[in-house]
């Protein structure tokens, strides 16, 4: 690796980004900027800009990206209804190219040699980082402090901020939530502790962002969701921006215990891990999203993209949303999203949501031909007989043959 005179480091301001300012200061001799970005983690994102400044950090940077999270990131993976393994909603994995991207162009803007993170080489935030960085700028170095140091626990860091009179929340005794927590608008998550032993059940305390189902109200709460393209815009016929939606979603389903999620899923880098997850709004969207395209798209276009929808769920996963195969997919699903416009009406309750009402003026639902009723001829049902022979044709060939179906 080439000297390093600048680093621009993906800081929050925690324990261990700020002991990673002063390893980078000291092992490599050089500049760092920090750059905190608000991403709707629900926590006071200026804090950091004085730790930094105690640090010695001349060039801090602490942006708002809500909107530009929710209106870049999350919409377009909603629009293809993602989920990664059947369950899990994305939340951490979405955030991450947002944040490369901005990590890419302060150090154009501050003419800095490398980037650094604080992810662990266990994870897959590593490969979410350093895949969007190679892919937005090719030359760039990353400094992975984890993949390097020997400060390989807590007390570890701990001790080297009581060396270097590093001034953390935590050094000074108080009382750390005894899980690794992650949160932007989408969710929030949860993983060490006891959730290291997949027989055990998450604590009831543990939880943030919702009450238990058990707790929720015992009256339902109904809302209607306007879509425009195959994004929400407004609540209850009140117009949002994207941040500020999904936001209000976030505070109507934890309130009715929607969006909690206990699962063990399959690391990008091999291993196995037990993850919680509260996503109450996104929980809500994807049902909604659903409900609108279920009158709204073609049979077989809808059905090609949940046949996509796993590869498209995986590149997100797996880091490579710049990646030109998802281009191209996310091309594919915003074109099909042109029609997904109209309402979808939803009972909150309980943990569950249901949609209990959908129209639209795309609709493909013709009450003509699906009704149970007199069709005045818009169907003839004639017209089965000849479709079922068609279909049955190769079958009634092989069987004619004698091949053995049982």
């Amino acid at each position: 690796m080439s000297k390093i005179d600048k680093v621009v480091l993906a800081y929050s301001g925690g324990l261990d980004t700020s002991v990673i300012v002063r390893w980078l200061q000291e092992t490599y001799d050089c500049e760092v900027v920090t750059f905190t970005a608000d991403i709707g983690q629900g926590e006071e994102v200026e804090p950091a800009r004085a730790k930094a400044e105690a640090l010695g950090v001349k060039e801090i940077y602490i942006d708002d990206l809500r909107e530009e999270y929710v209106r870049d990131f999350v919409f377009p993976m909603f629009r293809a209804n993602t989920i990664y393994e059947g369950e899990y909603l994305l939340g951490t994995s979405i955030a991450r190219p947002l944040i490369a991207k901005r990590l890419i162009e302060i150090a154009n803007e501050t003419g800095a040699d490398a980037i650094s993170h604080g992810a662990t080489g266990k994870g897959n935030d590593q490969v979410r980082f350093e895949l969007g960085a190679y892919a937005l700028k090719p030359g760039i170095q990353v400094i992975a402090p984890w993949r390097e140091w020997d400060l390989t626990s807590r007390e570890k860091l701990m001790q080297y901020c009581e060396q270097h009179k590093i001034p953390v929340d935590f050094s000074t005794g108080k009382k750390k939530s005894p899980y690794s927590m992650d949160a932007n608008l989408l969710h929030i998550s949860y993983e060490g502790g006891i959730l290291e032993d997949p027989w055990a059940e998450a604590e009831e305390d543990m939880w943030r962002w919702s009450v238990s189902p058990e707790a929720a109200p015992d009256q339902p709460t109904y809302i209607t969701l306007t879509f425009e393209n195959g994004d929400p815009v407004a609540i209850d016929g009140e117009r949002m921006s994207p941040a500020t939606l999904l936001e209000k979603l976030n505070k109507l389903g934890g309130a009715n215990g929607i969006g909690r999620l206990d699962i063990v899923e399959n690391r990008y880098v091999g291993m196995k891990s037990r993850g919680c997850y509260e996503t109450p709004g996104g929980t809500i969207l994807l049902k909604a999203h659903r409900a609108i395209e279920s009158i709204t798209l073609d049979r077989e276009v809808a059905h090609m993209k949940d046949e996509l929808m796993p590869r498209y769920a995986n590149l997100i996963y797996n880091g490579y949303w710049w990646s030109p195969e998802r281009r191209m997919l996310q091309a594919a699903i915003d074109e099909s999203q042109q029609v997904v416009n109209g309402e979808v009406r939803l009972k909150l309750y309980k943990g569950s949501v249901s949609a209990v009402g959908r129209r639209s003026a795309e609709s493909l639902f013709d009450e003509r031909i699906a009704t149970f009723e007199e069709d005045a001829g818009a169907y003839d049902q004639k017209d089965a007989e000849g479709f079922i022979k068609l279909n049955a044709l190769r079958l009634r060939i092989a069987a004619g043959k004698g091949r053995k179906l049982i």
